[in-house]
């Protein structure tokens, strides 16, 4: 294979998956890292990509970038629907228990199906009822009403981006809680960095979610495997599980191996 046909293709899995791994490009296409590494230098002075440490990431992609929920919430479907699935496998079919679901397309995955589930189930109130907590208006909205579900929604200043309450009242909140089981959503996993979110704000929050409760699940399509944004809110080894769409690179996994993290990859 010529270099152009390999850049070419370089540049359309960084396309695809925002991000790609040193490692991982030289053993797909059989060639050294520093071969790689020299692709990489190519393509980031035409533009096409942008390098970070042990890979590159497309060249519109910071560590502020952030989509709205709405724009996510088309991204990546059919991943995050067999993330979400996997997700829901692990919540009490007897409606037993306390669950608390974070903001995100993913964990928004994650209610439509459970609000699905829970739809033929007994009625409010009747004493037999999962205990569904967020602070995420759109996940409130498909959780509301549904038999079976008791939702509990902490309030905060509403953050319109992502449509969820933040702020030192959300914090105080979450730290007064002890779910069973928080489904935490993230912009970015990293071996070193752990876990990551542009917004200050939203990584408070998340961090009082991963100190509260009892197991933590992440729910992170392949887009956020190996990424970096700008606030961390959490280190791997705080982490029970996580449900993702594909294999993580090799670093990523010895991390997480180390770390003690369940992998399921939907």
């Amino acid at each position: 294979m010529f270099a152009e046909e390999r850049q070419q293709l370089i540049v359309g899995l960084i396309t695809a998956r925002g991000r790609a791994s040193v490692t991982d490009l030289a053993e797909r296409f059989s060639i050294t890292t520093e071969t790689i590494r020299r692709d990489l230098a190519a393509l980031e002075t035409a533009g096409s990509v942008r390098r970070v440490h042990g890979g590159a990431v497309s060249p519109d992609r910071f560590s502020t970038t952030e989509e709205s929920i709405l724009e996510r919430t088309v991204l990546r479907q059919p991943e995050k629907t067999r993330i979400a699935e996997a997700a829901l496998a692990l919540i009490p079919k007897d409606h037993s228990g306390s669950v608390l679901i974070d903001a995100g397309s993913s964990t928004e995955a994650l209610a439509e199906l459970l609000a699905a589930r829970t739809a033929g189930g007994s009625a409010p109130g009747s004493g037999n009822e999962l205990v569904v907590i967020t602070h995420a208006l759109p996940i409130a909205v498909k959780l509301s009403g549904e038999p079976g579900i008791a939702l509990h929604l902490l309030g905060g200043k509403v953050r319109g981006l992502t449509q969820a309450a933040v702020g030192q009242s959300t914090v105080e909140a979450a730290r007064r809680i002890r779910p069973d089981i928080a489904f935490i959503g993230t912009n970015g996993i990293h071996a070193a960095f752990g876990l990551s979110t542009p917004d200050p704000e939203e990584a408070a929050v998340k961090a009082a979610f991963v100190q509260s409760a009892r197991r933590i699940v992440v729910l992170a399509d392949s887009s956020k495997l190996d990424a970096e944004t700008l606030v961390q809110f959490a280190s791997l080894k705080d982490l029970d599980t996580l449900i993702t769409d594909t294999k993580p690179s090799q670093a990523l996994a010895d991390a997480l191996a180390e770390a003690g993290v369940e992998v399921v990859v939907a």
